[in-house]
């Protein structure tokens, strides 16, 4: 597995090995553990969610705000291409998503000061600026709570591992990492919910009688600890995962058509947007993709155009195109960001940009979001927002407000603590217009 260090020495990588569900050795059962859904807005478009998270920090300048008329220590090496929108353009190396521009949203004027990798990763996973005093949990989280799905499915899931956390909320919201991404043709499972080295439905059944039977006989300790009976019944929505043929089938992209899968490419990212568009229509409400690497203090351009871009263009642009074959891309709201931008001004001794939060892009689709526009816009070096700047704050109020989860619903943590879902953002009205 791969493995990205940036530049502040946080490590980006597939760090679970295959087979663990996340930190601290959870199991399948406190992995499920569930609590009651709380207030979800009745006829929102959004029923699902796909987070893409560019991880290191993209460059605008690079991507998806051109700057083809700054001088030459800003523009850098890239032409544009123009889109399927008139007057917009984009990156040249991003021609399949310069063609989709229809299908999703940019949005230009994001800013926020939070220029480490580890604080501005939690800041745009979560919505909220991060505080030293309280961890706050991803979309994903979130989402698991208010949006329960089917019971022999997981409710969040992460190609192949996540930033994002369950944080106050407890380990029963965190994510199932597949620890891997698919192989393309190739047949895909995820242990702890395939069943593999020889293991059978019947074997699983055995053991399941067995811990039932184990159940009754320790029935009067169970009444007496609310922790023993919630495990109990989270076990039993891990056996119904695993003895679950919808659940096992759900993971496996070998079972899409090859006229579907083609377009999706053969790099891990694009065989990860596959498995995403598959878990969404099998009633999975939130799926995370990690895309590392993108932080480009060196090299930037080579890296881009040879490493980034292309995965990026191919997969993102199969995915918001199979999402609207399917006929789930206006009830699916796809989100991409990175934690920050990157300087406009090019570090020349080094052939890359730095780190630079003030001023970022992120794209929206699908869930009721207007495609084929840009919102806001950067200066003409590409230096801040020009006009109104929006916050990652906004945009995760918008975010939750396609689902239809209020952002101002409150929470408490374990000591009582109220704590708002996202604290201060506003939802942007314009991306739904």
């Amino acid at each position: 597995m791969k493995t990205y260090r940036t530049c502040d020495g946080v490590v980006r990588r597939d760090f679970l090995k295959i087979g663990g569900l996340g930190a601290a050795g959870l199991t399948l059962g406190r992995f499920l553990q569930a609590a009651d859904a709380g207030a979800v807005r009745s006829g929102a478009p959004a029923k699902a969610a796909i987070f893409i998270n560019l991880q290191g920090g993209p460059s605008h300048v690079d991507t998806f705000d051109p700057k083809p008329q700054a001088p030459d220590e800003i523009r850098g090496e890239f032409s544009t291409i123009s889109t399927s929108v008139p007057g917009v353009e984009i990156s040249e190396h991003l021609p399949k998503l310069a063609a989709a521009l229809d299908k999703y949203t940019i949005v230009r004027n994001i800013s926020h000061t939070l220029a480490a990798h580890q604080l501005g990763t939690e800041y745009i996973n979560t919505g909220n600026r991060p505080l030293p005093s309280l961890e706050f949990p991803g979309y994903g989280a979130v989402v698991s709570k208010e949006l329960p799905g089917p019971a022999e499915l997981p409710s969040f899931v992460s190609i192949p591992n996540s930033a994002q956390r369950a944080g106050f909320l407890g380990v029963q919201y965190a994510p199932l990492h597949t620890n891997s991404t698919p192989q393309a043709g190739q047949p895909y499972s995820v242990r702890g919910i395939s069943l593999q080295n020889g293991v059978t439905v019947e074997s699983v059944e055995k053991r399941e009688n067995l811990r039932a039977r184990l159940d009754t006989a320790f029935a009067g300790f169970e009444q007496n600890s609310q922790l023993l009976q919630g495990l109990d019944r989270f076990s039993q929505q891990a056996y119904s995962m695993i003895t679950s043929t919808r659940a096992r089938e759900a993971f496996d992209v070998s079972r899409e058509s090859p006229a579907y899968s083609e377009k999706f490419g053969e790099t891990p990212f694009g065989q990860s947007c596959l498995l995403a568009s598959r878990l969404v229509e099998s009633g999975v409400r939130f799926i995370t993709i990690g895309n590392n690497g993108w932080d480009t203090h060196r090299d930037n351009w080579t890296r881009l155009k040879d490493t980034l871009l292309p995965p990026l263009d191919e997969g993102l642009s199969a995915l918001l195109t199979g999402l609207q074959e399917k006929g789930l891309l206006e009830s699916t709201i796809v989100f991409v960001s990175g934690e920050f931008g990157r300087t406009p001004k090019i570090n020349s001794n080094r052939g890359g940009r730095d780190h630079y939060p003030r001023a970022m892009f992120s794209l929206l689709a699908g869930g009721g979001v207007a495609g084929g526009r840009v919102i806001g816009a950067t200066t003409e070096d590409g230096s801040q927002p020009e006009g109104d700047s929006v916050s990652p704050d906004d945009v995760a109020a918008s975010f939750y407000h396609a689902l239809g989860i209020d952002h101002h619903q409150e929470y408490h943590t374990n000591t009582g603590r109220p704590v708002m879902i996202v604290r201060d953002g506003n939802v942007m009205s314009e991306l739904f217009v």
